[in-house]
């Protein structure tokens, strides 16, 4: 009886590495003069003549990139941000309500300096009176990440391994980056977010990686 013949090796199939999806978080450009220094929030600002160049300059630089989707809050700053990127084939953008500034309750429309005047609070402290309702009338952190986390996995869903770009406001961004990274809320003031600043971070299954932070194109532009 002759031997049987050995049985030819099983392949293993190799594990799928998860895609990678690449989110840019990119604030607004600079708003018109009397709302700088501002605690602008709900207020529906313009941009400054200095915004607009900020804008043009900010489209230069991602017209480079491939992206395959923009997401935008509805608020006109952020939509004239956005508009000169809009003219070279770019996708067209997702307007997301919930993506709007922070509603900054009775702090809304006043300057730094007036917050600490009126009510005894350093301006710079924002973000841990945001988690303590130390703003009244204002949204807490909790609301705040209720309205904006949906908008994110959303955003992660529709575009998996993909790049997308988000552009919104200097709060909503630390409360994106709050929540892709698992930190508190109140770090992120460790955090500049300037005027069309770019905030790249890299999205996997298990953890997101931040890339570039607060990256302005916009830098060489007289003042």
């Amino acid at each position: 009886m002759k031997p049987s013949a050995p049985a030819a090796p099983t392949s293993v199939p190799r594990p799928v590495t998860p895609p990678t999806t690449r989110l840019l978080l990119i604030r607004h450009a600079e708003v018109e003069a009397r709302y700088q220094g501002v605690f602008g929030g709900r207020i529906d600002m313009d941009l400054s003549p200095r915004g607009h160049e900020q804008a043009a300059a900010l489209a230069k630089y991602l017209h480079q990139q491939t992206l395959s989707a923009i997401y935008a809050s509805p608020m006109r700053r952020v939509q004239q941000t956005l508009a000169p990127m809009l003219v070279n084939g770019a996708p067209k953008p997702v307007i997301l309500p919930d993506l709007r500034e922070v509603d900054f309750g009775d702090w809304s429309g006043l300057a730094w300096e007036d917050v600490h005047a009126k009510f005894g609070i350093s301006a710079f402290d924002w973000l841990e009176q945001l988690e303590c309702d130390g703003i009244a009338n204002a949204e807490c952190s909790e609301t705040l990440q209720d309205r904006v986390e949906p908008c994110l996995r959303q955003i992660l869903a529709a575009h998996a391994g993909q790049q997308v770009a988000i552009f919104c406001h200097g709060g909503v961004i630390r409360v994106l980056l709050s929540l892709l990274l698992r930190w508190p809320l109140a770090r992120m003031a460790a955090f500049e977010i300037e005027y069309a600043s770019l905030t790249h971070v890299l999205v996997r299954p298990q953890k997101a990686e931040l890339q570039l932070l607060n990256f302005t194109p916009w830098r060489e532009i007289p003042s």
